[in-house]
C-alpha cells in the first residue's frame, strides 16, 4: 500500500470516527500518523536529494519584507501585482498565464516590499500538482501571504477552504501564533510531561496522548512543558517541529460581478478586504495610497525608525523599517540593521516618540519601538571600550585582519613583477 492510499484510508477512519472524550485518544493517534505520512509524501516528492530551488522560482530576498501572492488561475494576481508594484506582468483571458516566479517591489510609506506573483495552484497543489510544490515552497518563505479570491466564483466553489487545506497540509498555520508549549528531545530518562494549566482538549490522560504520539515519530525521551490549554493539532505540531506561522490576508477580487449583498457577506469574514482591480475599488495606482497596502502593511508588522546624530536635526527622508516578523522591533534590532560594530560599541539610546515615558528616554537595547520613533544611538568610549573584557581579542583580531590585507596586496603586487 503507497503513502496516498494511506493517507486516505486514515482520512476516511477520522471521517467515520464520532467525536468525543472516549475517542479523543484515538483520533490523536491517527491525527499524528496522518501528519507522518504527509511529511514523507512531501519528502518523496522533494526528491530528498537537494537539487536546490526549481528553474524560475529562486528570487534573491530584497527589501523590508517578502510577501506571497497566492490564489487559483484567472483570479486576478498578475494585474494585481501591477497597480501594487508597477512591475508588468503577463495578463491574459486563459489560465495559467503566469508560469514562474515574478518579483516586484510595493513603496509604501517608506518601505520597499517584495512582492512575488506565483503561478496558479489547483486543488491538490500539496501534493505536487499543477507545480504546487514549488508554489507552496515560496509561501513558506515569504514573511505574509496574500490570499487572492475571485468574489464571482468563491460562492459556488469554496476556494479559500481548500487553499487553507492546501497549505495547512504542508505546515504553513495561517494567522495563528506558536503554542506556548517547551518541547526537548532527550538521548535516556523517558517521556516527561507536565502542565501549569489544566489540559481539557487531550481527553482524560494528556500524558498518555503525548507518550502515544511521540511514538508514531520514535521518540522514546523527551520532556513537554505545556503552558497553555493545547489541542491535539497543536501537539502534533510542537512534536514535529516543522511548522512555519504566517500572518494571512485574503483580497476577493472583481465584487463588480456579484450583488450587493453578496459583497457584504463577503467583506464581514475574518481577515478579508472586497475590492476590484479593473474598477481600482481598494486598489489603487502603485504610488497611491489605498486600504489594500494598508492592509498589507499591518499584517507585516512594519515599524518605521527615524536616526538622529547628536546635536543635530533627525534625517526624516528616509527611515529605518523594521520588520516584528524578522528580527523584531526593539533597539537591538536597529543597531543590527544598521551595524553590527554599532552593536558591539552599545552604550545607550537616546528615544523620542510615542514608546517613550519622556523625551528623551535613555533607553537598552531591549527597549521596544514603535511606529515613527526618533533614536540616537551612543556608543562606548575608547576608555569604556578598554575595561570590556574582550577587549584585547578584539583589537588582536582587528590587528590580524589588517596584517592578512597588506600581506594578500603584497604578494599579488609581487606576482604582476613576475610576469
Amino acid at each position: 500500500m503507497g503513502v496516498m492510499e494511506k493517507i486516505k484510508e486514515i482520512e476516511a477512519e477520522m471521517a467515520r470516527t464520532q467525536k468525543n472524550k472516549a475517542t479523543n485518544y484515538h483520533l490523536g493517534t491517527l491525527k499524528a500518523k496522518l501528519a507522518k505520512l504527509r511529511n514523507e509524501l512531501l519528502i518523496e516528492q522533494g526528491g530528498g536529494g537537494g537539487g536546490g530551488p526549481s528553474e524560475g522560482f529562486d528570487v534573491a530576498r530584497l527589501g523590508d519584507a517578502r510577501v506571497a501572492l497566492i490564489g487559483f488561475p484567472s483570479v486576478g494576481k498578475s494585474t494585481l501585482q501591477g497597480k501594487l508594484t508597477g512591475t508588468e506582468s503577463e495578463a491574459a483571458a486563459y489560465e495559467f498565464t503566469t508560469l514562474t516566479c515574478i518579483p516586484g517591489t510595493m513603496h509604501y510609506k517608506g518601505s520597499k516590499v517584495q512582492v512575488l506573483d506565483l503561478p496558479g495552484i489547483i486543488e491538490g497543489a500539496a501534493h505536487g500538482k499543477g507545480r504546487g510544490k514549488e508554489v507552496i515552497a515560496c509561501a513558506r518563505n515569504a514573511d505574509a501571504i496574500l490570499i487572492v479570491l475571485d468574489a464571482g466564483k468563491e460562492g459556488l466553489n469554496r476556494h479559500r477552504e481548500i487553499l487553507e487545506l492546501e497549505l495547512e497540509t504542508v505546515g504553513i498555520r495561517m494567522n495563528q501564533r506558536p503554542p506556548d508549549v517547551t518541547f526537548k528531545k532527550k538521548a535516556s530518562g523517558g517521556v516527561r510531561f507536565s502542565s501549569t494549566v489544566p489540559l481539557t482538549k487531550l481527553g482524560p490522560d494528556p500524558e498518555k496522548l503525548a507518550t502515544q504520539i511521540m511514538r508514531e515519530y520514535r521518540i522514546n525521551s523527551a520532556d513537554l512543558l505545556a503552558r497553555e490549554d493545547i489541542t491535539v493539532d497543536q501537539l502534533v505540531d510542537v512534536i514535529v517541529g516543522n511548522r512555519v506561522y504566517k500572518p494571512c490576508c485574503y483580497f476577493y477580487n472583481k465584487i463588480d460581478t456579484i450583488t450587493i449583498e453578496e459583497v457584504d457577506q463577503l467583506a464581514r469574514m475574518p481577515h478579508s478586504l472586497v475590492g476590484s482591480v479593473a474598477k481600482k475599488y481598494n486598489v489603487g495606482e502603485p504610488l497611491e495610497d489605498d486600504p489594500l497596502k494598508a492592509m498589507i502593511w499591518d499584517y507585516l508588522g512594519l515599524t518605521r525608525i527615524y536616526t538622529k546624530r547628536k546635536g543635530q536635526q533627525p534625517d526624516l527622508s528616509e527611515p529605518v523599517v523594521l520588520s516584528a516578523i524578522r528580527k523584531g522591533t526593539t533597539v537591538k534590532a536597529l543597531c543590527q540593521n544598521i551595524s553590527t560594530q554599532m552593536l558591539r560599541d552599545f552604550n545607550f539610546a537616546m528615544v523620542w516618540g510615542k514608546s517613550a515615558k519622556h523625551s528623551p528616554q535613555r533607553c537598552g537595547v531591549n527597549h521596544p519601538l514603535m511606529d515613527e520613533d526618533v533614536v540616537q544611538i551612543v556608543t562606548k568610549t575608547n576608555a569604556q571600550q578598554r575595561q570590556d573584557k574582550n577587549y584585547q581579542s578584539m583589537v588582536q583580531g582587528f590587528s590580524d585582519k589588517y596584517h592578512k590585507k597588506k600581506f594578500d596586496a603584497k604578494k599579488k603586487k609581487q606576482g604582476k613583477l613576475r610576469r
